[in-house]
């Protein structure tokens, strides 16, 4: 007999025990020390005390209710699924448009979503957190040793104090198989501020690199200062080295140590963040589509540089086996850079212009428009041939 069932029965003999005589409590307790199997003087332990209608959940009872559940994950999946530590920051961020598109919050849910934790987010949002795929294959080939010669190894951290330090790195859309030509993505990282923009290009071609870095330096915010690359034959070209050198302020191109993949950790990250996670792994095919791949990724770098917070790694000490990571609070590549000293006043005010003519949520819908119109594209290439 189960714990429930005996408890079940327990309140059924416990009010007719109470109103008897005691001739009969003892036929009572004969009976229910037979069904259940309790010792005697438990079962009239049991039988003298009122028996618990239902069991209280420990604890203090819950602020957050569905109310403040629908536009917390409504606001998740608008800002890319991000992380609870990044998506605390946003709220106040997002909720404005949120509430614009939606209608106005109740006073007390509006007041919930900006005090939430981050852990209290984790929670509320276990039951819909995404599932991603696999990774995929590596397409780094090694660029030529007679151009590595000149370009010096960065051995030391560079100084992240002011904008201007890109990484850069490729992501091959080649699905399961590297034969053939397919589409690649270009990641371009500010080290400072998080800063992220990215282009595609068909099969890597040394002067489309360069004619991809020349649209992305022109869009940054800030003057190029540094550039650093991994050892794949994408970046290390004759033409990119020359555009970088045979200029009035030279750029600092550096690589970084073969097969050290660390060296380059701010864009091996946004290679997830800003390619994988929006494009995914099937393999993409033709030249035409990487024009929808760059109309797509400007929409995609300006919802994430102005709207989406990223965390910055402060400090990382080793304390006996395990690993303590300190983090700066969370913002937005926007934010950091509006607080930067570094940038003059001009380039704050095109900053601040272009995020007051922004809408994060209008952003979204046009992204997903152009998500789709690029997989139709992709769709009608895979049926010709």
């Amino acid at each position: 007999m189960s714990r429930k069932s005996k408890h079940e029965y327990l309140q059924a003999i416990w009010g007719r025990y109470q109103r008897v005589g005691r001739r009969f409590k003892g036929k009572i307790l004969d009976e229910f020390c037979a069904v259940c199997g309790y010792a005697r003087k438990y079962a009239i332990q049991l039988l003298n005390r009122k028996p618990r209608t239902g069991r209280k959940k420990p604890g203090p009872k819950r602020k957050y209710q569905a109310e403040v559940l629908e536009p917390l994950k409504a606001i998740w999946l608008l800002s890319e699924q991000m992380c609870s530590k990044r998506l605390k920051v946003a709220l106040p961020i997002w909720l404005p448009f949120y509430e614009e598109a939606h209608g106005p919050l109740e006073p007390t849910t509006r007041k919930k979503l900006l005090r939430i934790s981050p852990a209290t987010i984790d929670r509320l949002l276990k039951k819909v957190r995404a599932s991603y795929p696999r990774k995929g294959l590596c397409g780094t080939r090694s660029g030529p040793e007679a151009l590595k010669c000149r370009i010096p190894i960065r051995t030391d951290n560079w100084d992240i104090g002011q904008p201007g330090f890109l990484e850069a790195d490729s992501v091959a859309h080649c699905g399961a198989s590297m034969a053939g030509e397919f589409a690649w993505s270009l990641t371009f990282t500010d080290l400072f501020s998080q800063w992220t923009e990215n282009r595609a290009v068909w099969n890597k071609s040394a002067v489309e690199v360069v004619d991809r870095v020349r649209q992305v330096e022109q869009r940054l915010p800030f003057q190029l200062k540094g550039f650093d690359v991994d050892n794949g034959s994408e970046f290390l070209t004759w033409h990119l080295w020359r555009y970088f050198l045979e200029r009035p302020a030279p750029v600092d191109l550096r690589r970084s140590r073969p097969y050290k993949k660390n060296d380059q950790a701010h864009v091996e990250q946004k290679n997830w963040t800003h390619v994988r996670q929006l494009l995914g792994y099937e393999r993409i095919e033709g030249p035409e589509v990487v024009q929808w791949m760059n109309q797509l990724y400007e929409t995609w770098g300006l919802l994430h540089n102005f709207f989406c917070p990223t965390l910055k790694l402060k400090s990382k000490t080793r304390v006996g086996s395990k690993t303590v990571r300190k983090y700066s609070p969370a913002q937005t590549p926007c934010q950091r850079l509006l607080t930067c000293s570094h940038l003059n006043a001009e380039q704050k005010a095109q900053l601040q212009a272009s995020l007051a003519s922004l809408n994060p949520i209008q952003l979204k819908r046009k992204l997903e428009e152009q998500l789709k119109m690029l997989f139709n594209q992709m769709r009608n290439r895979s049926a010709q041939s």
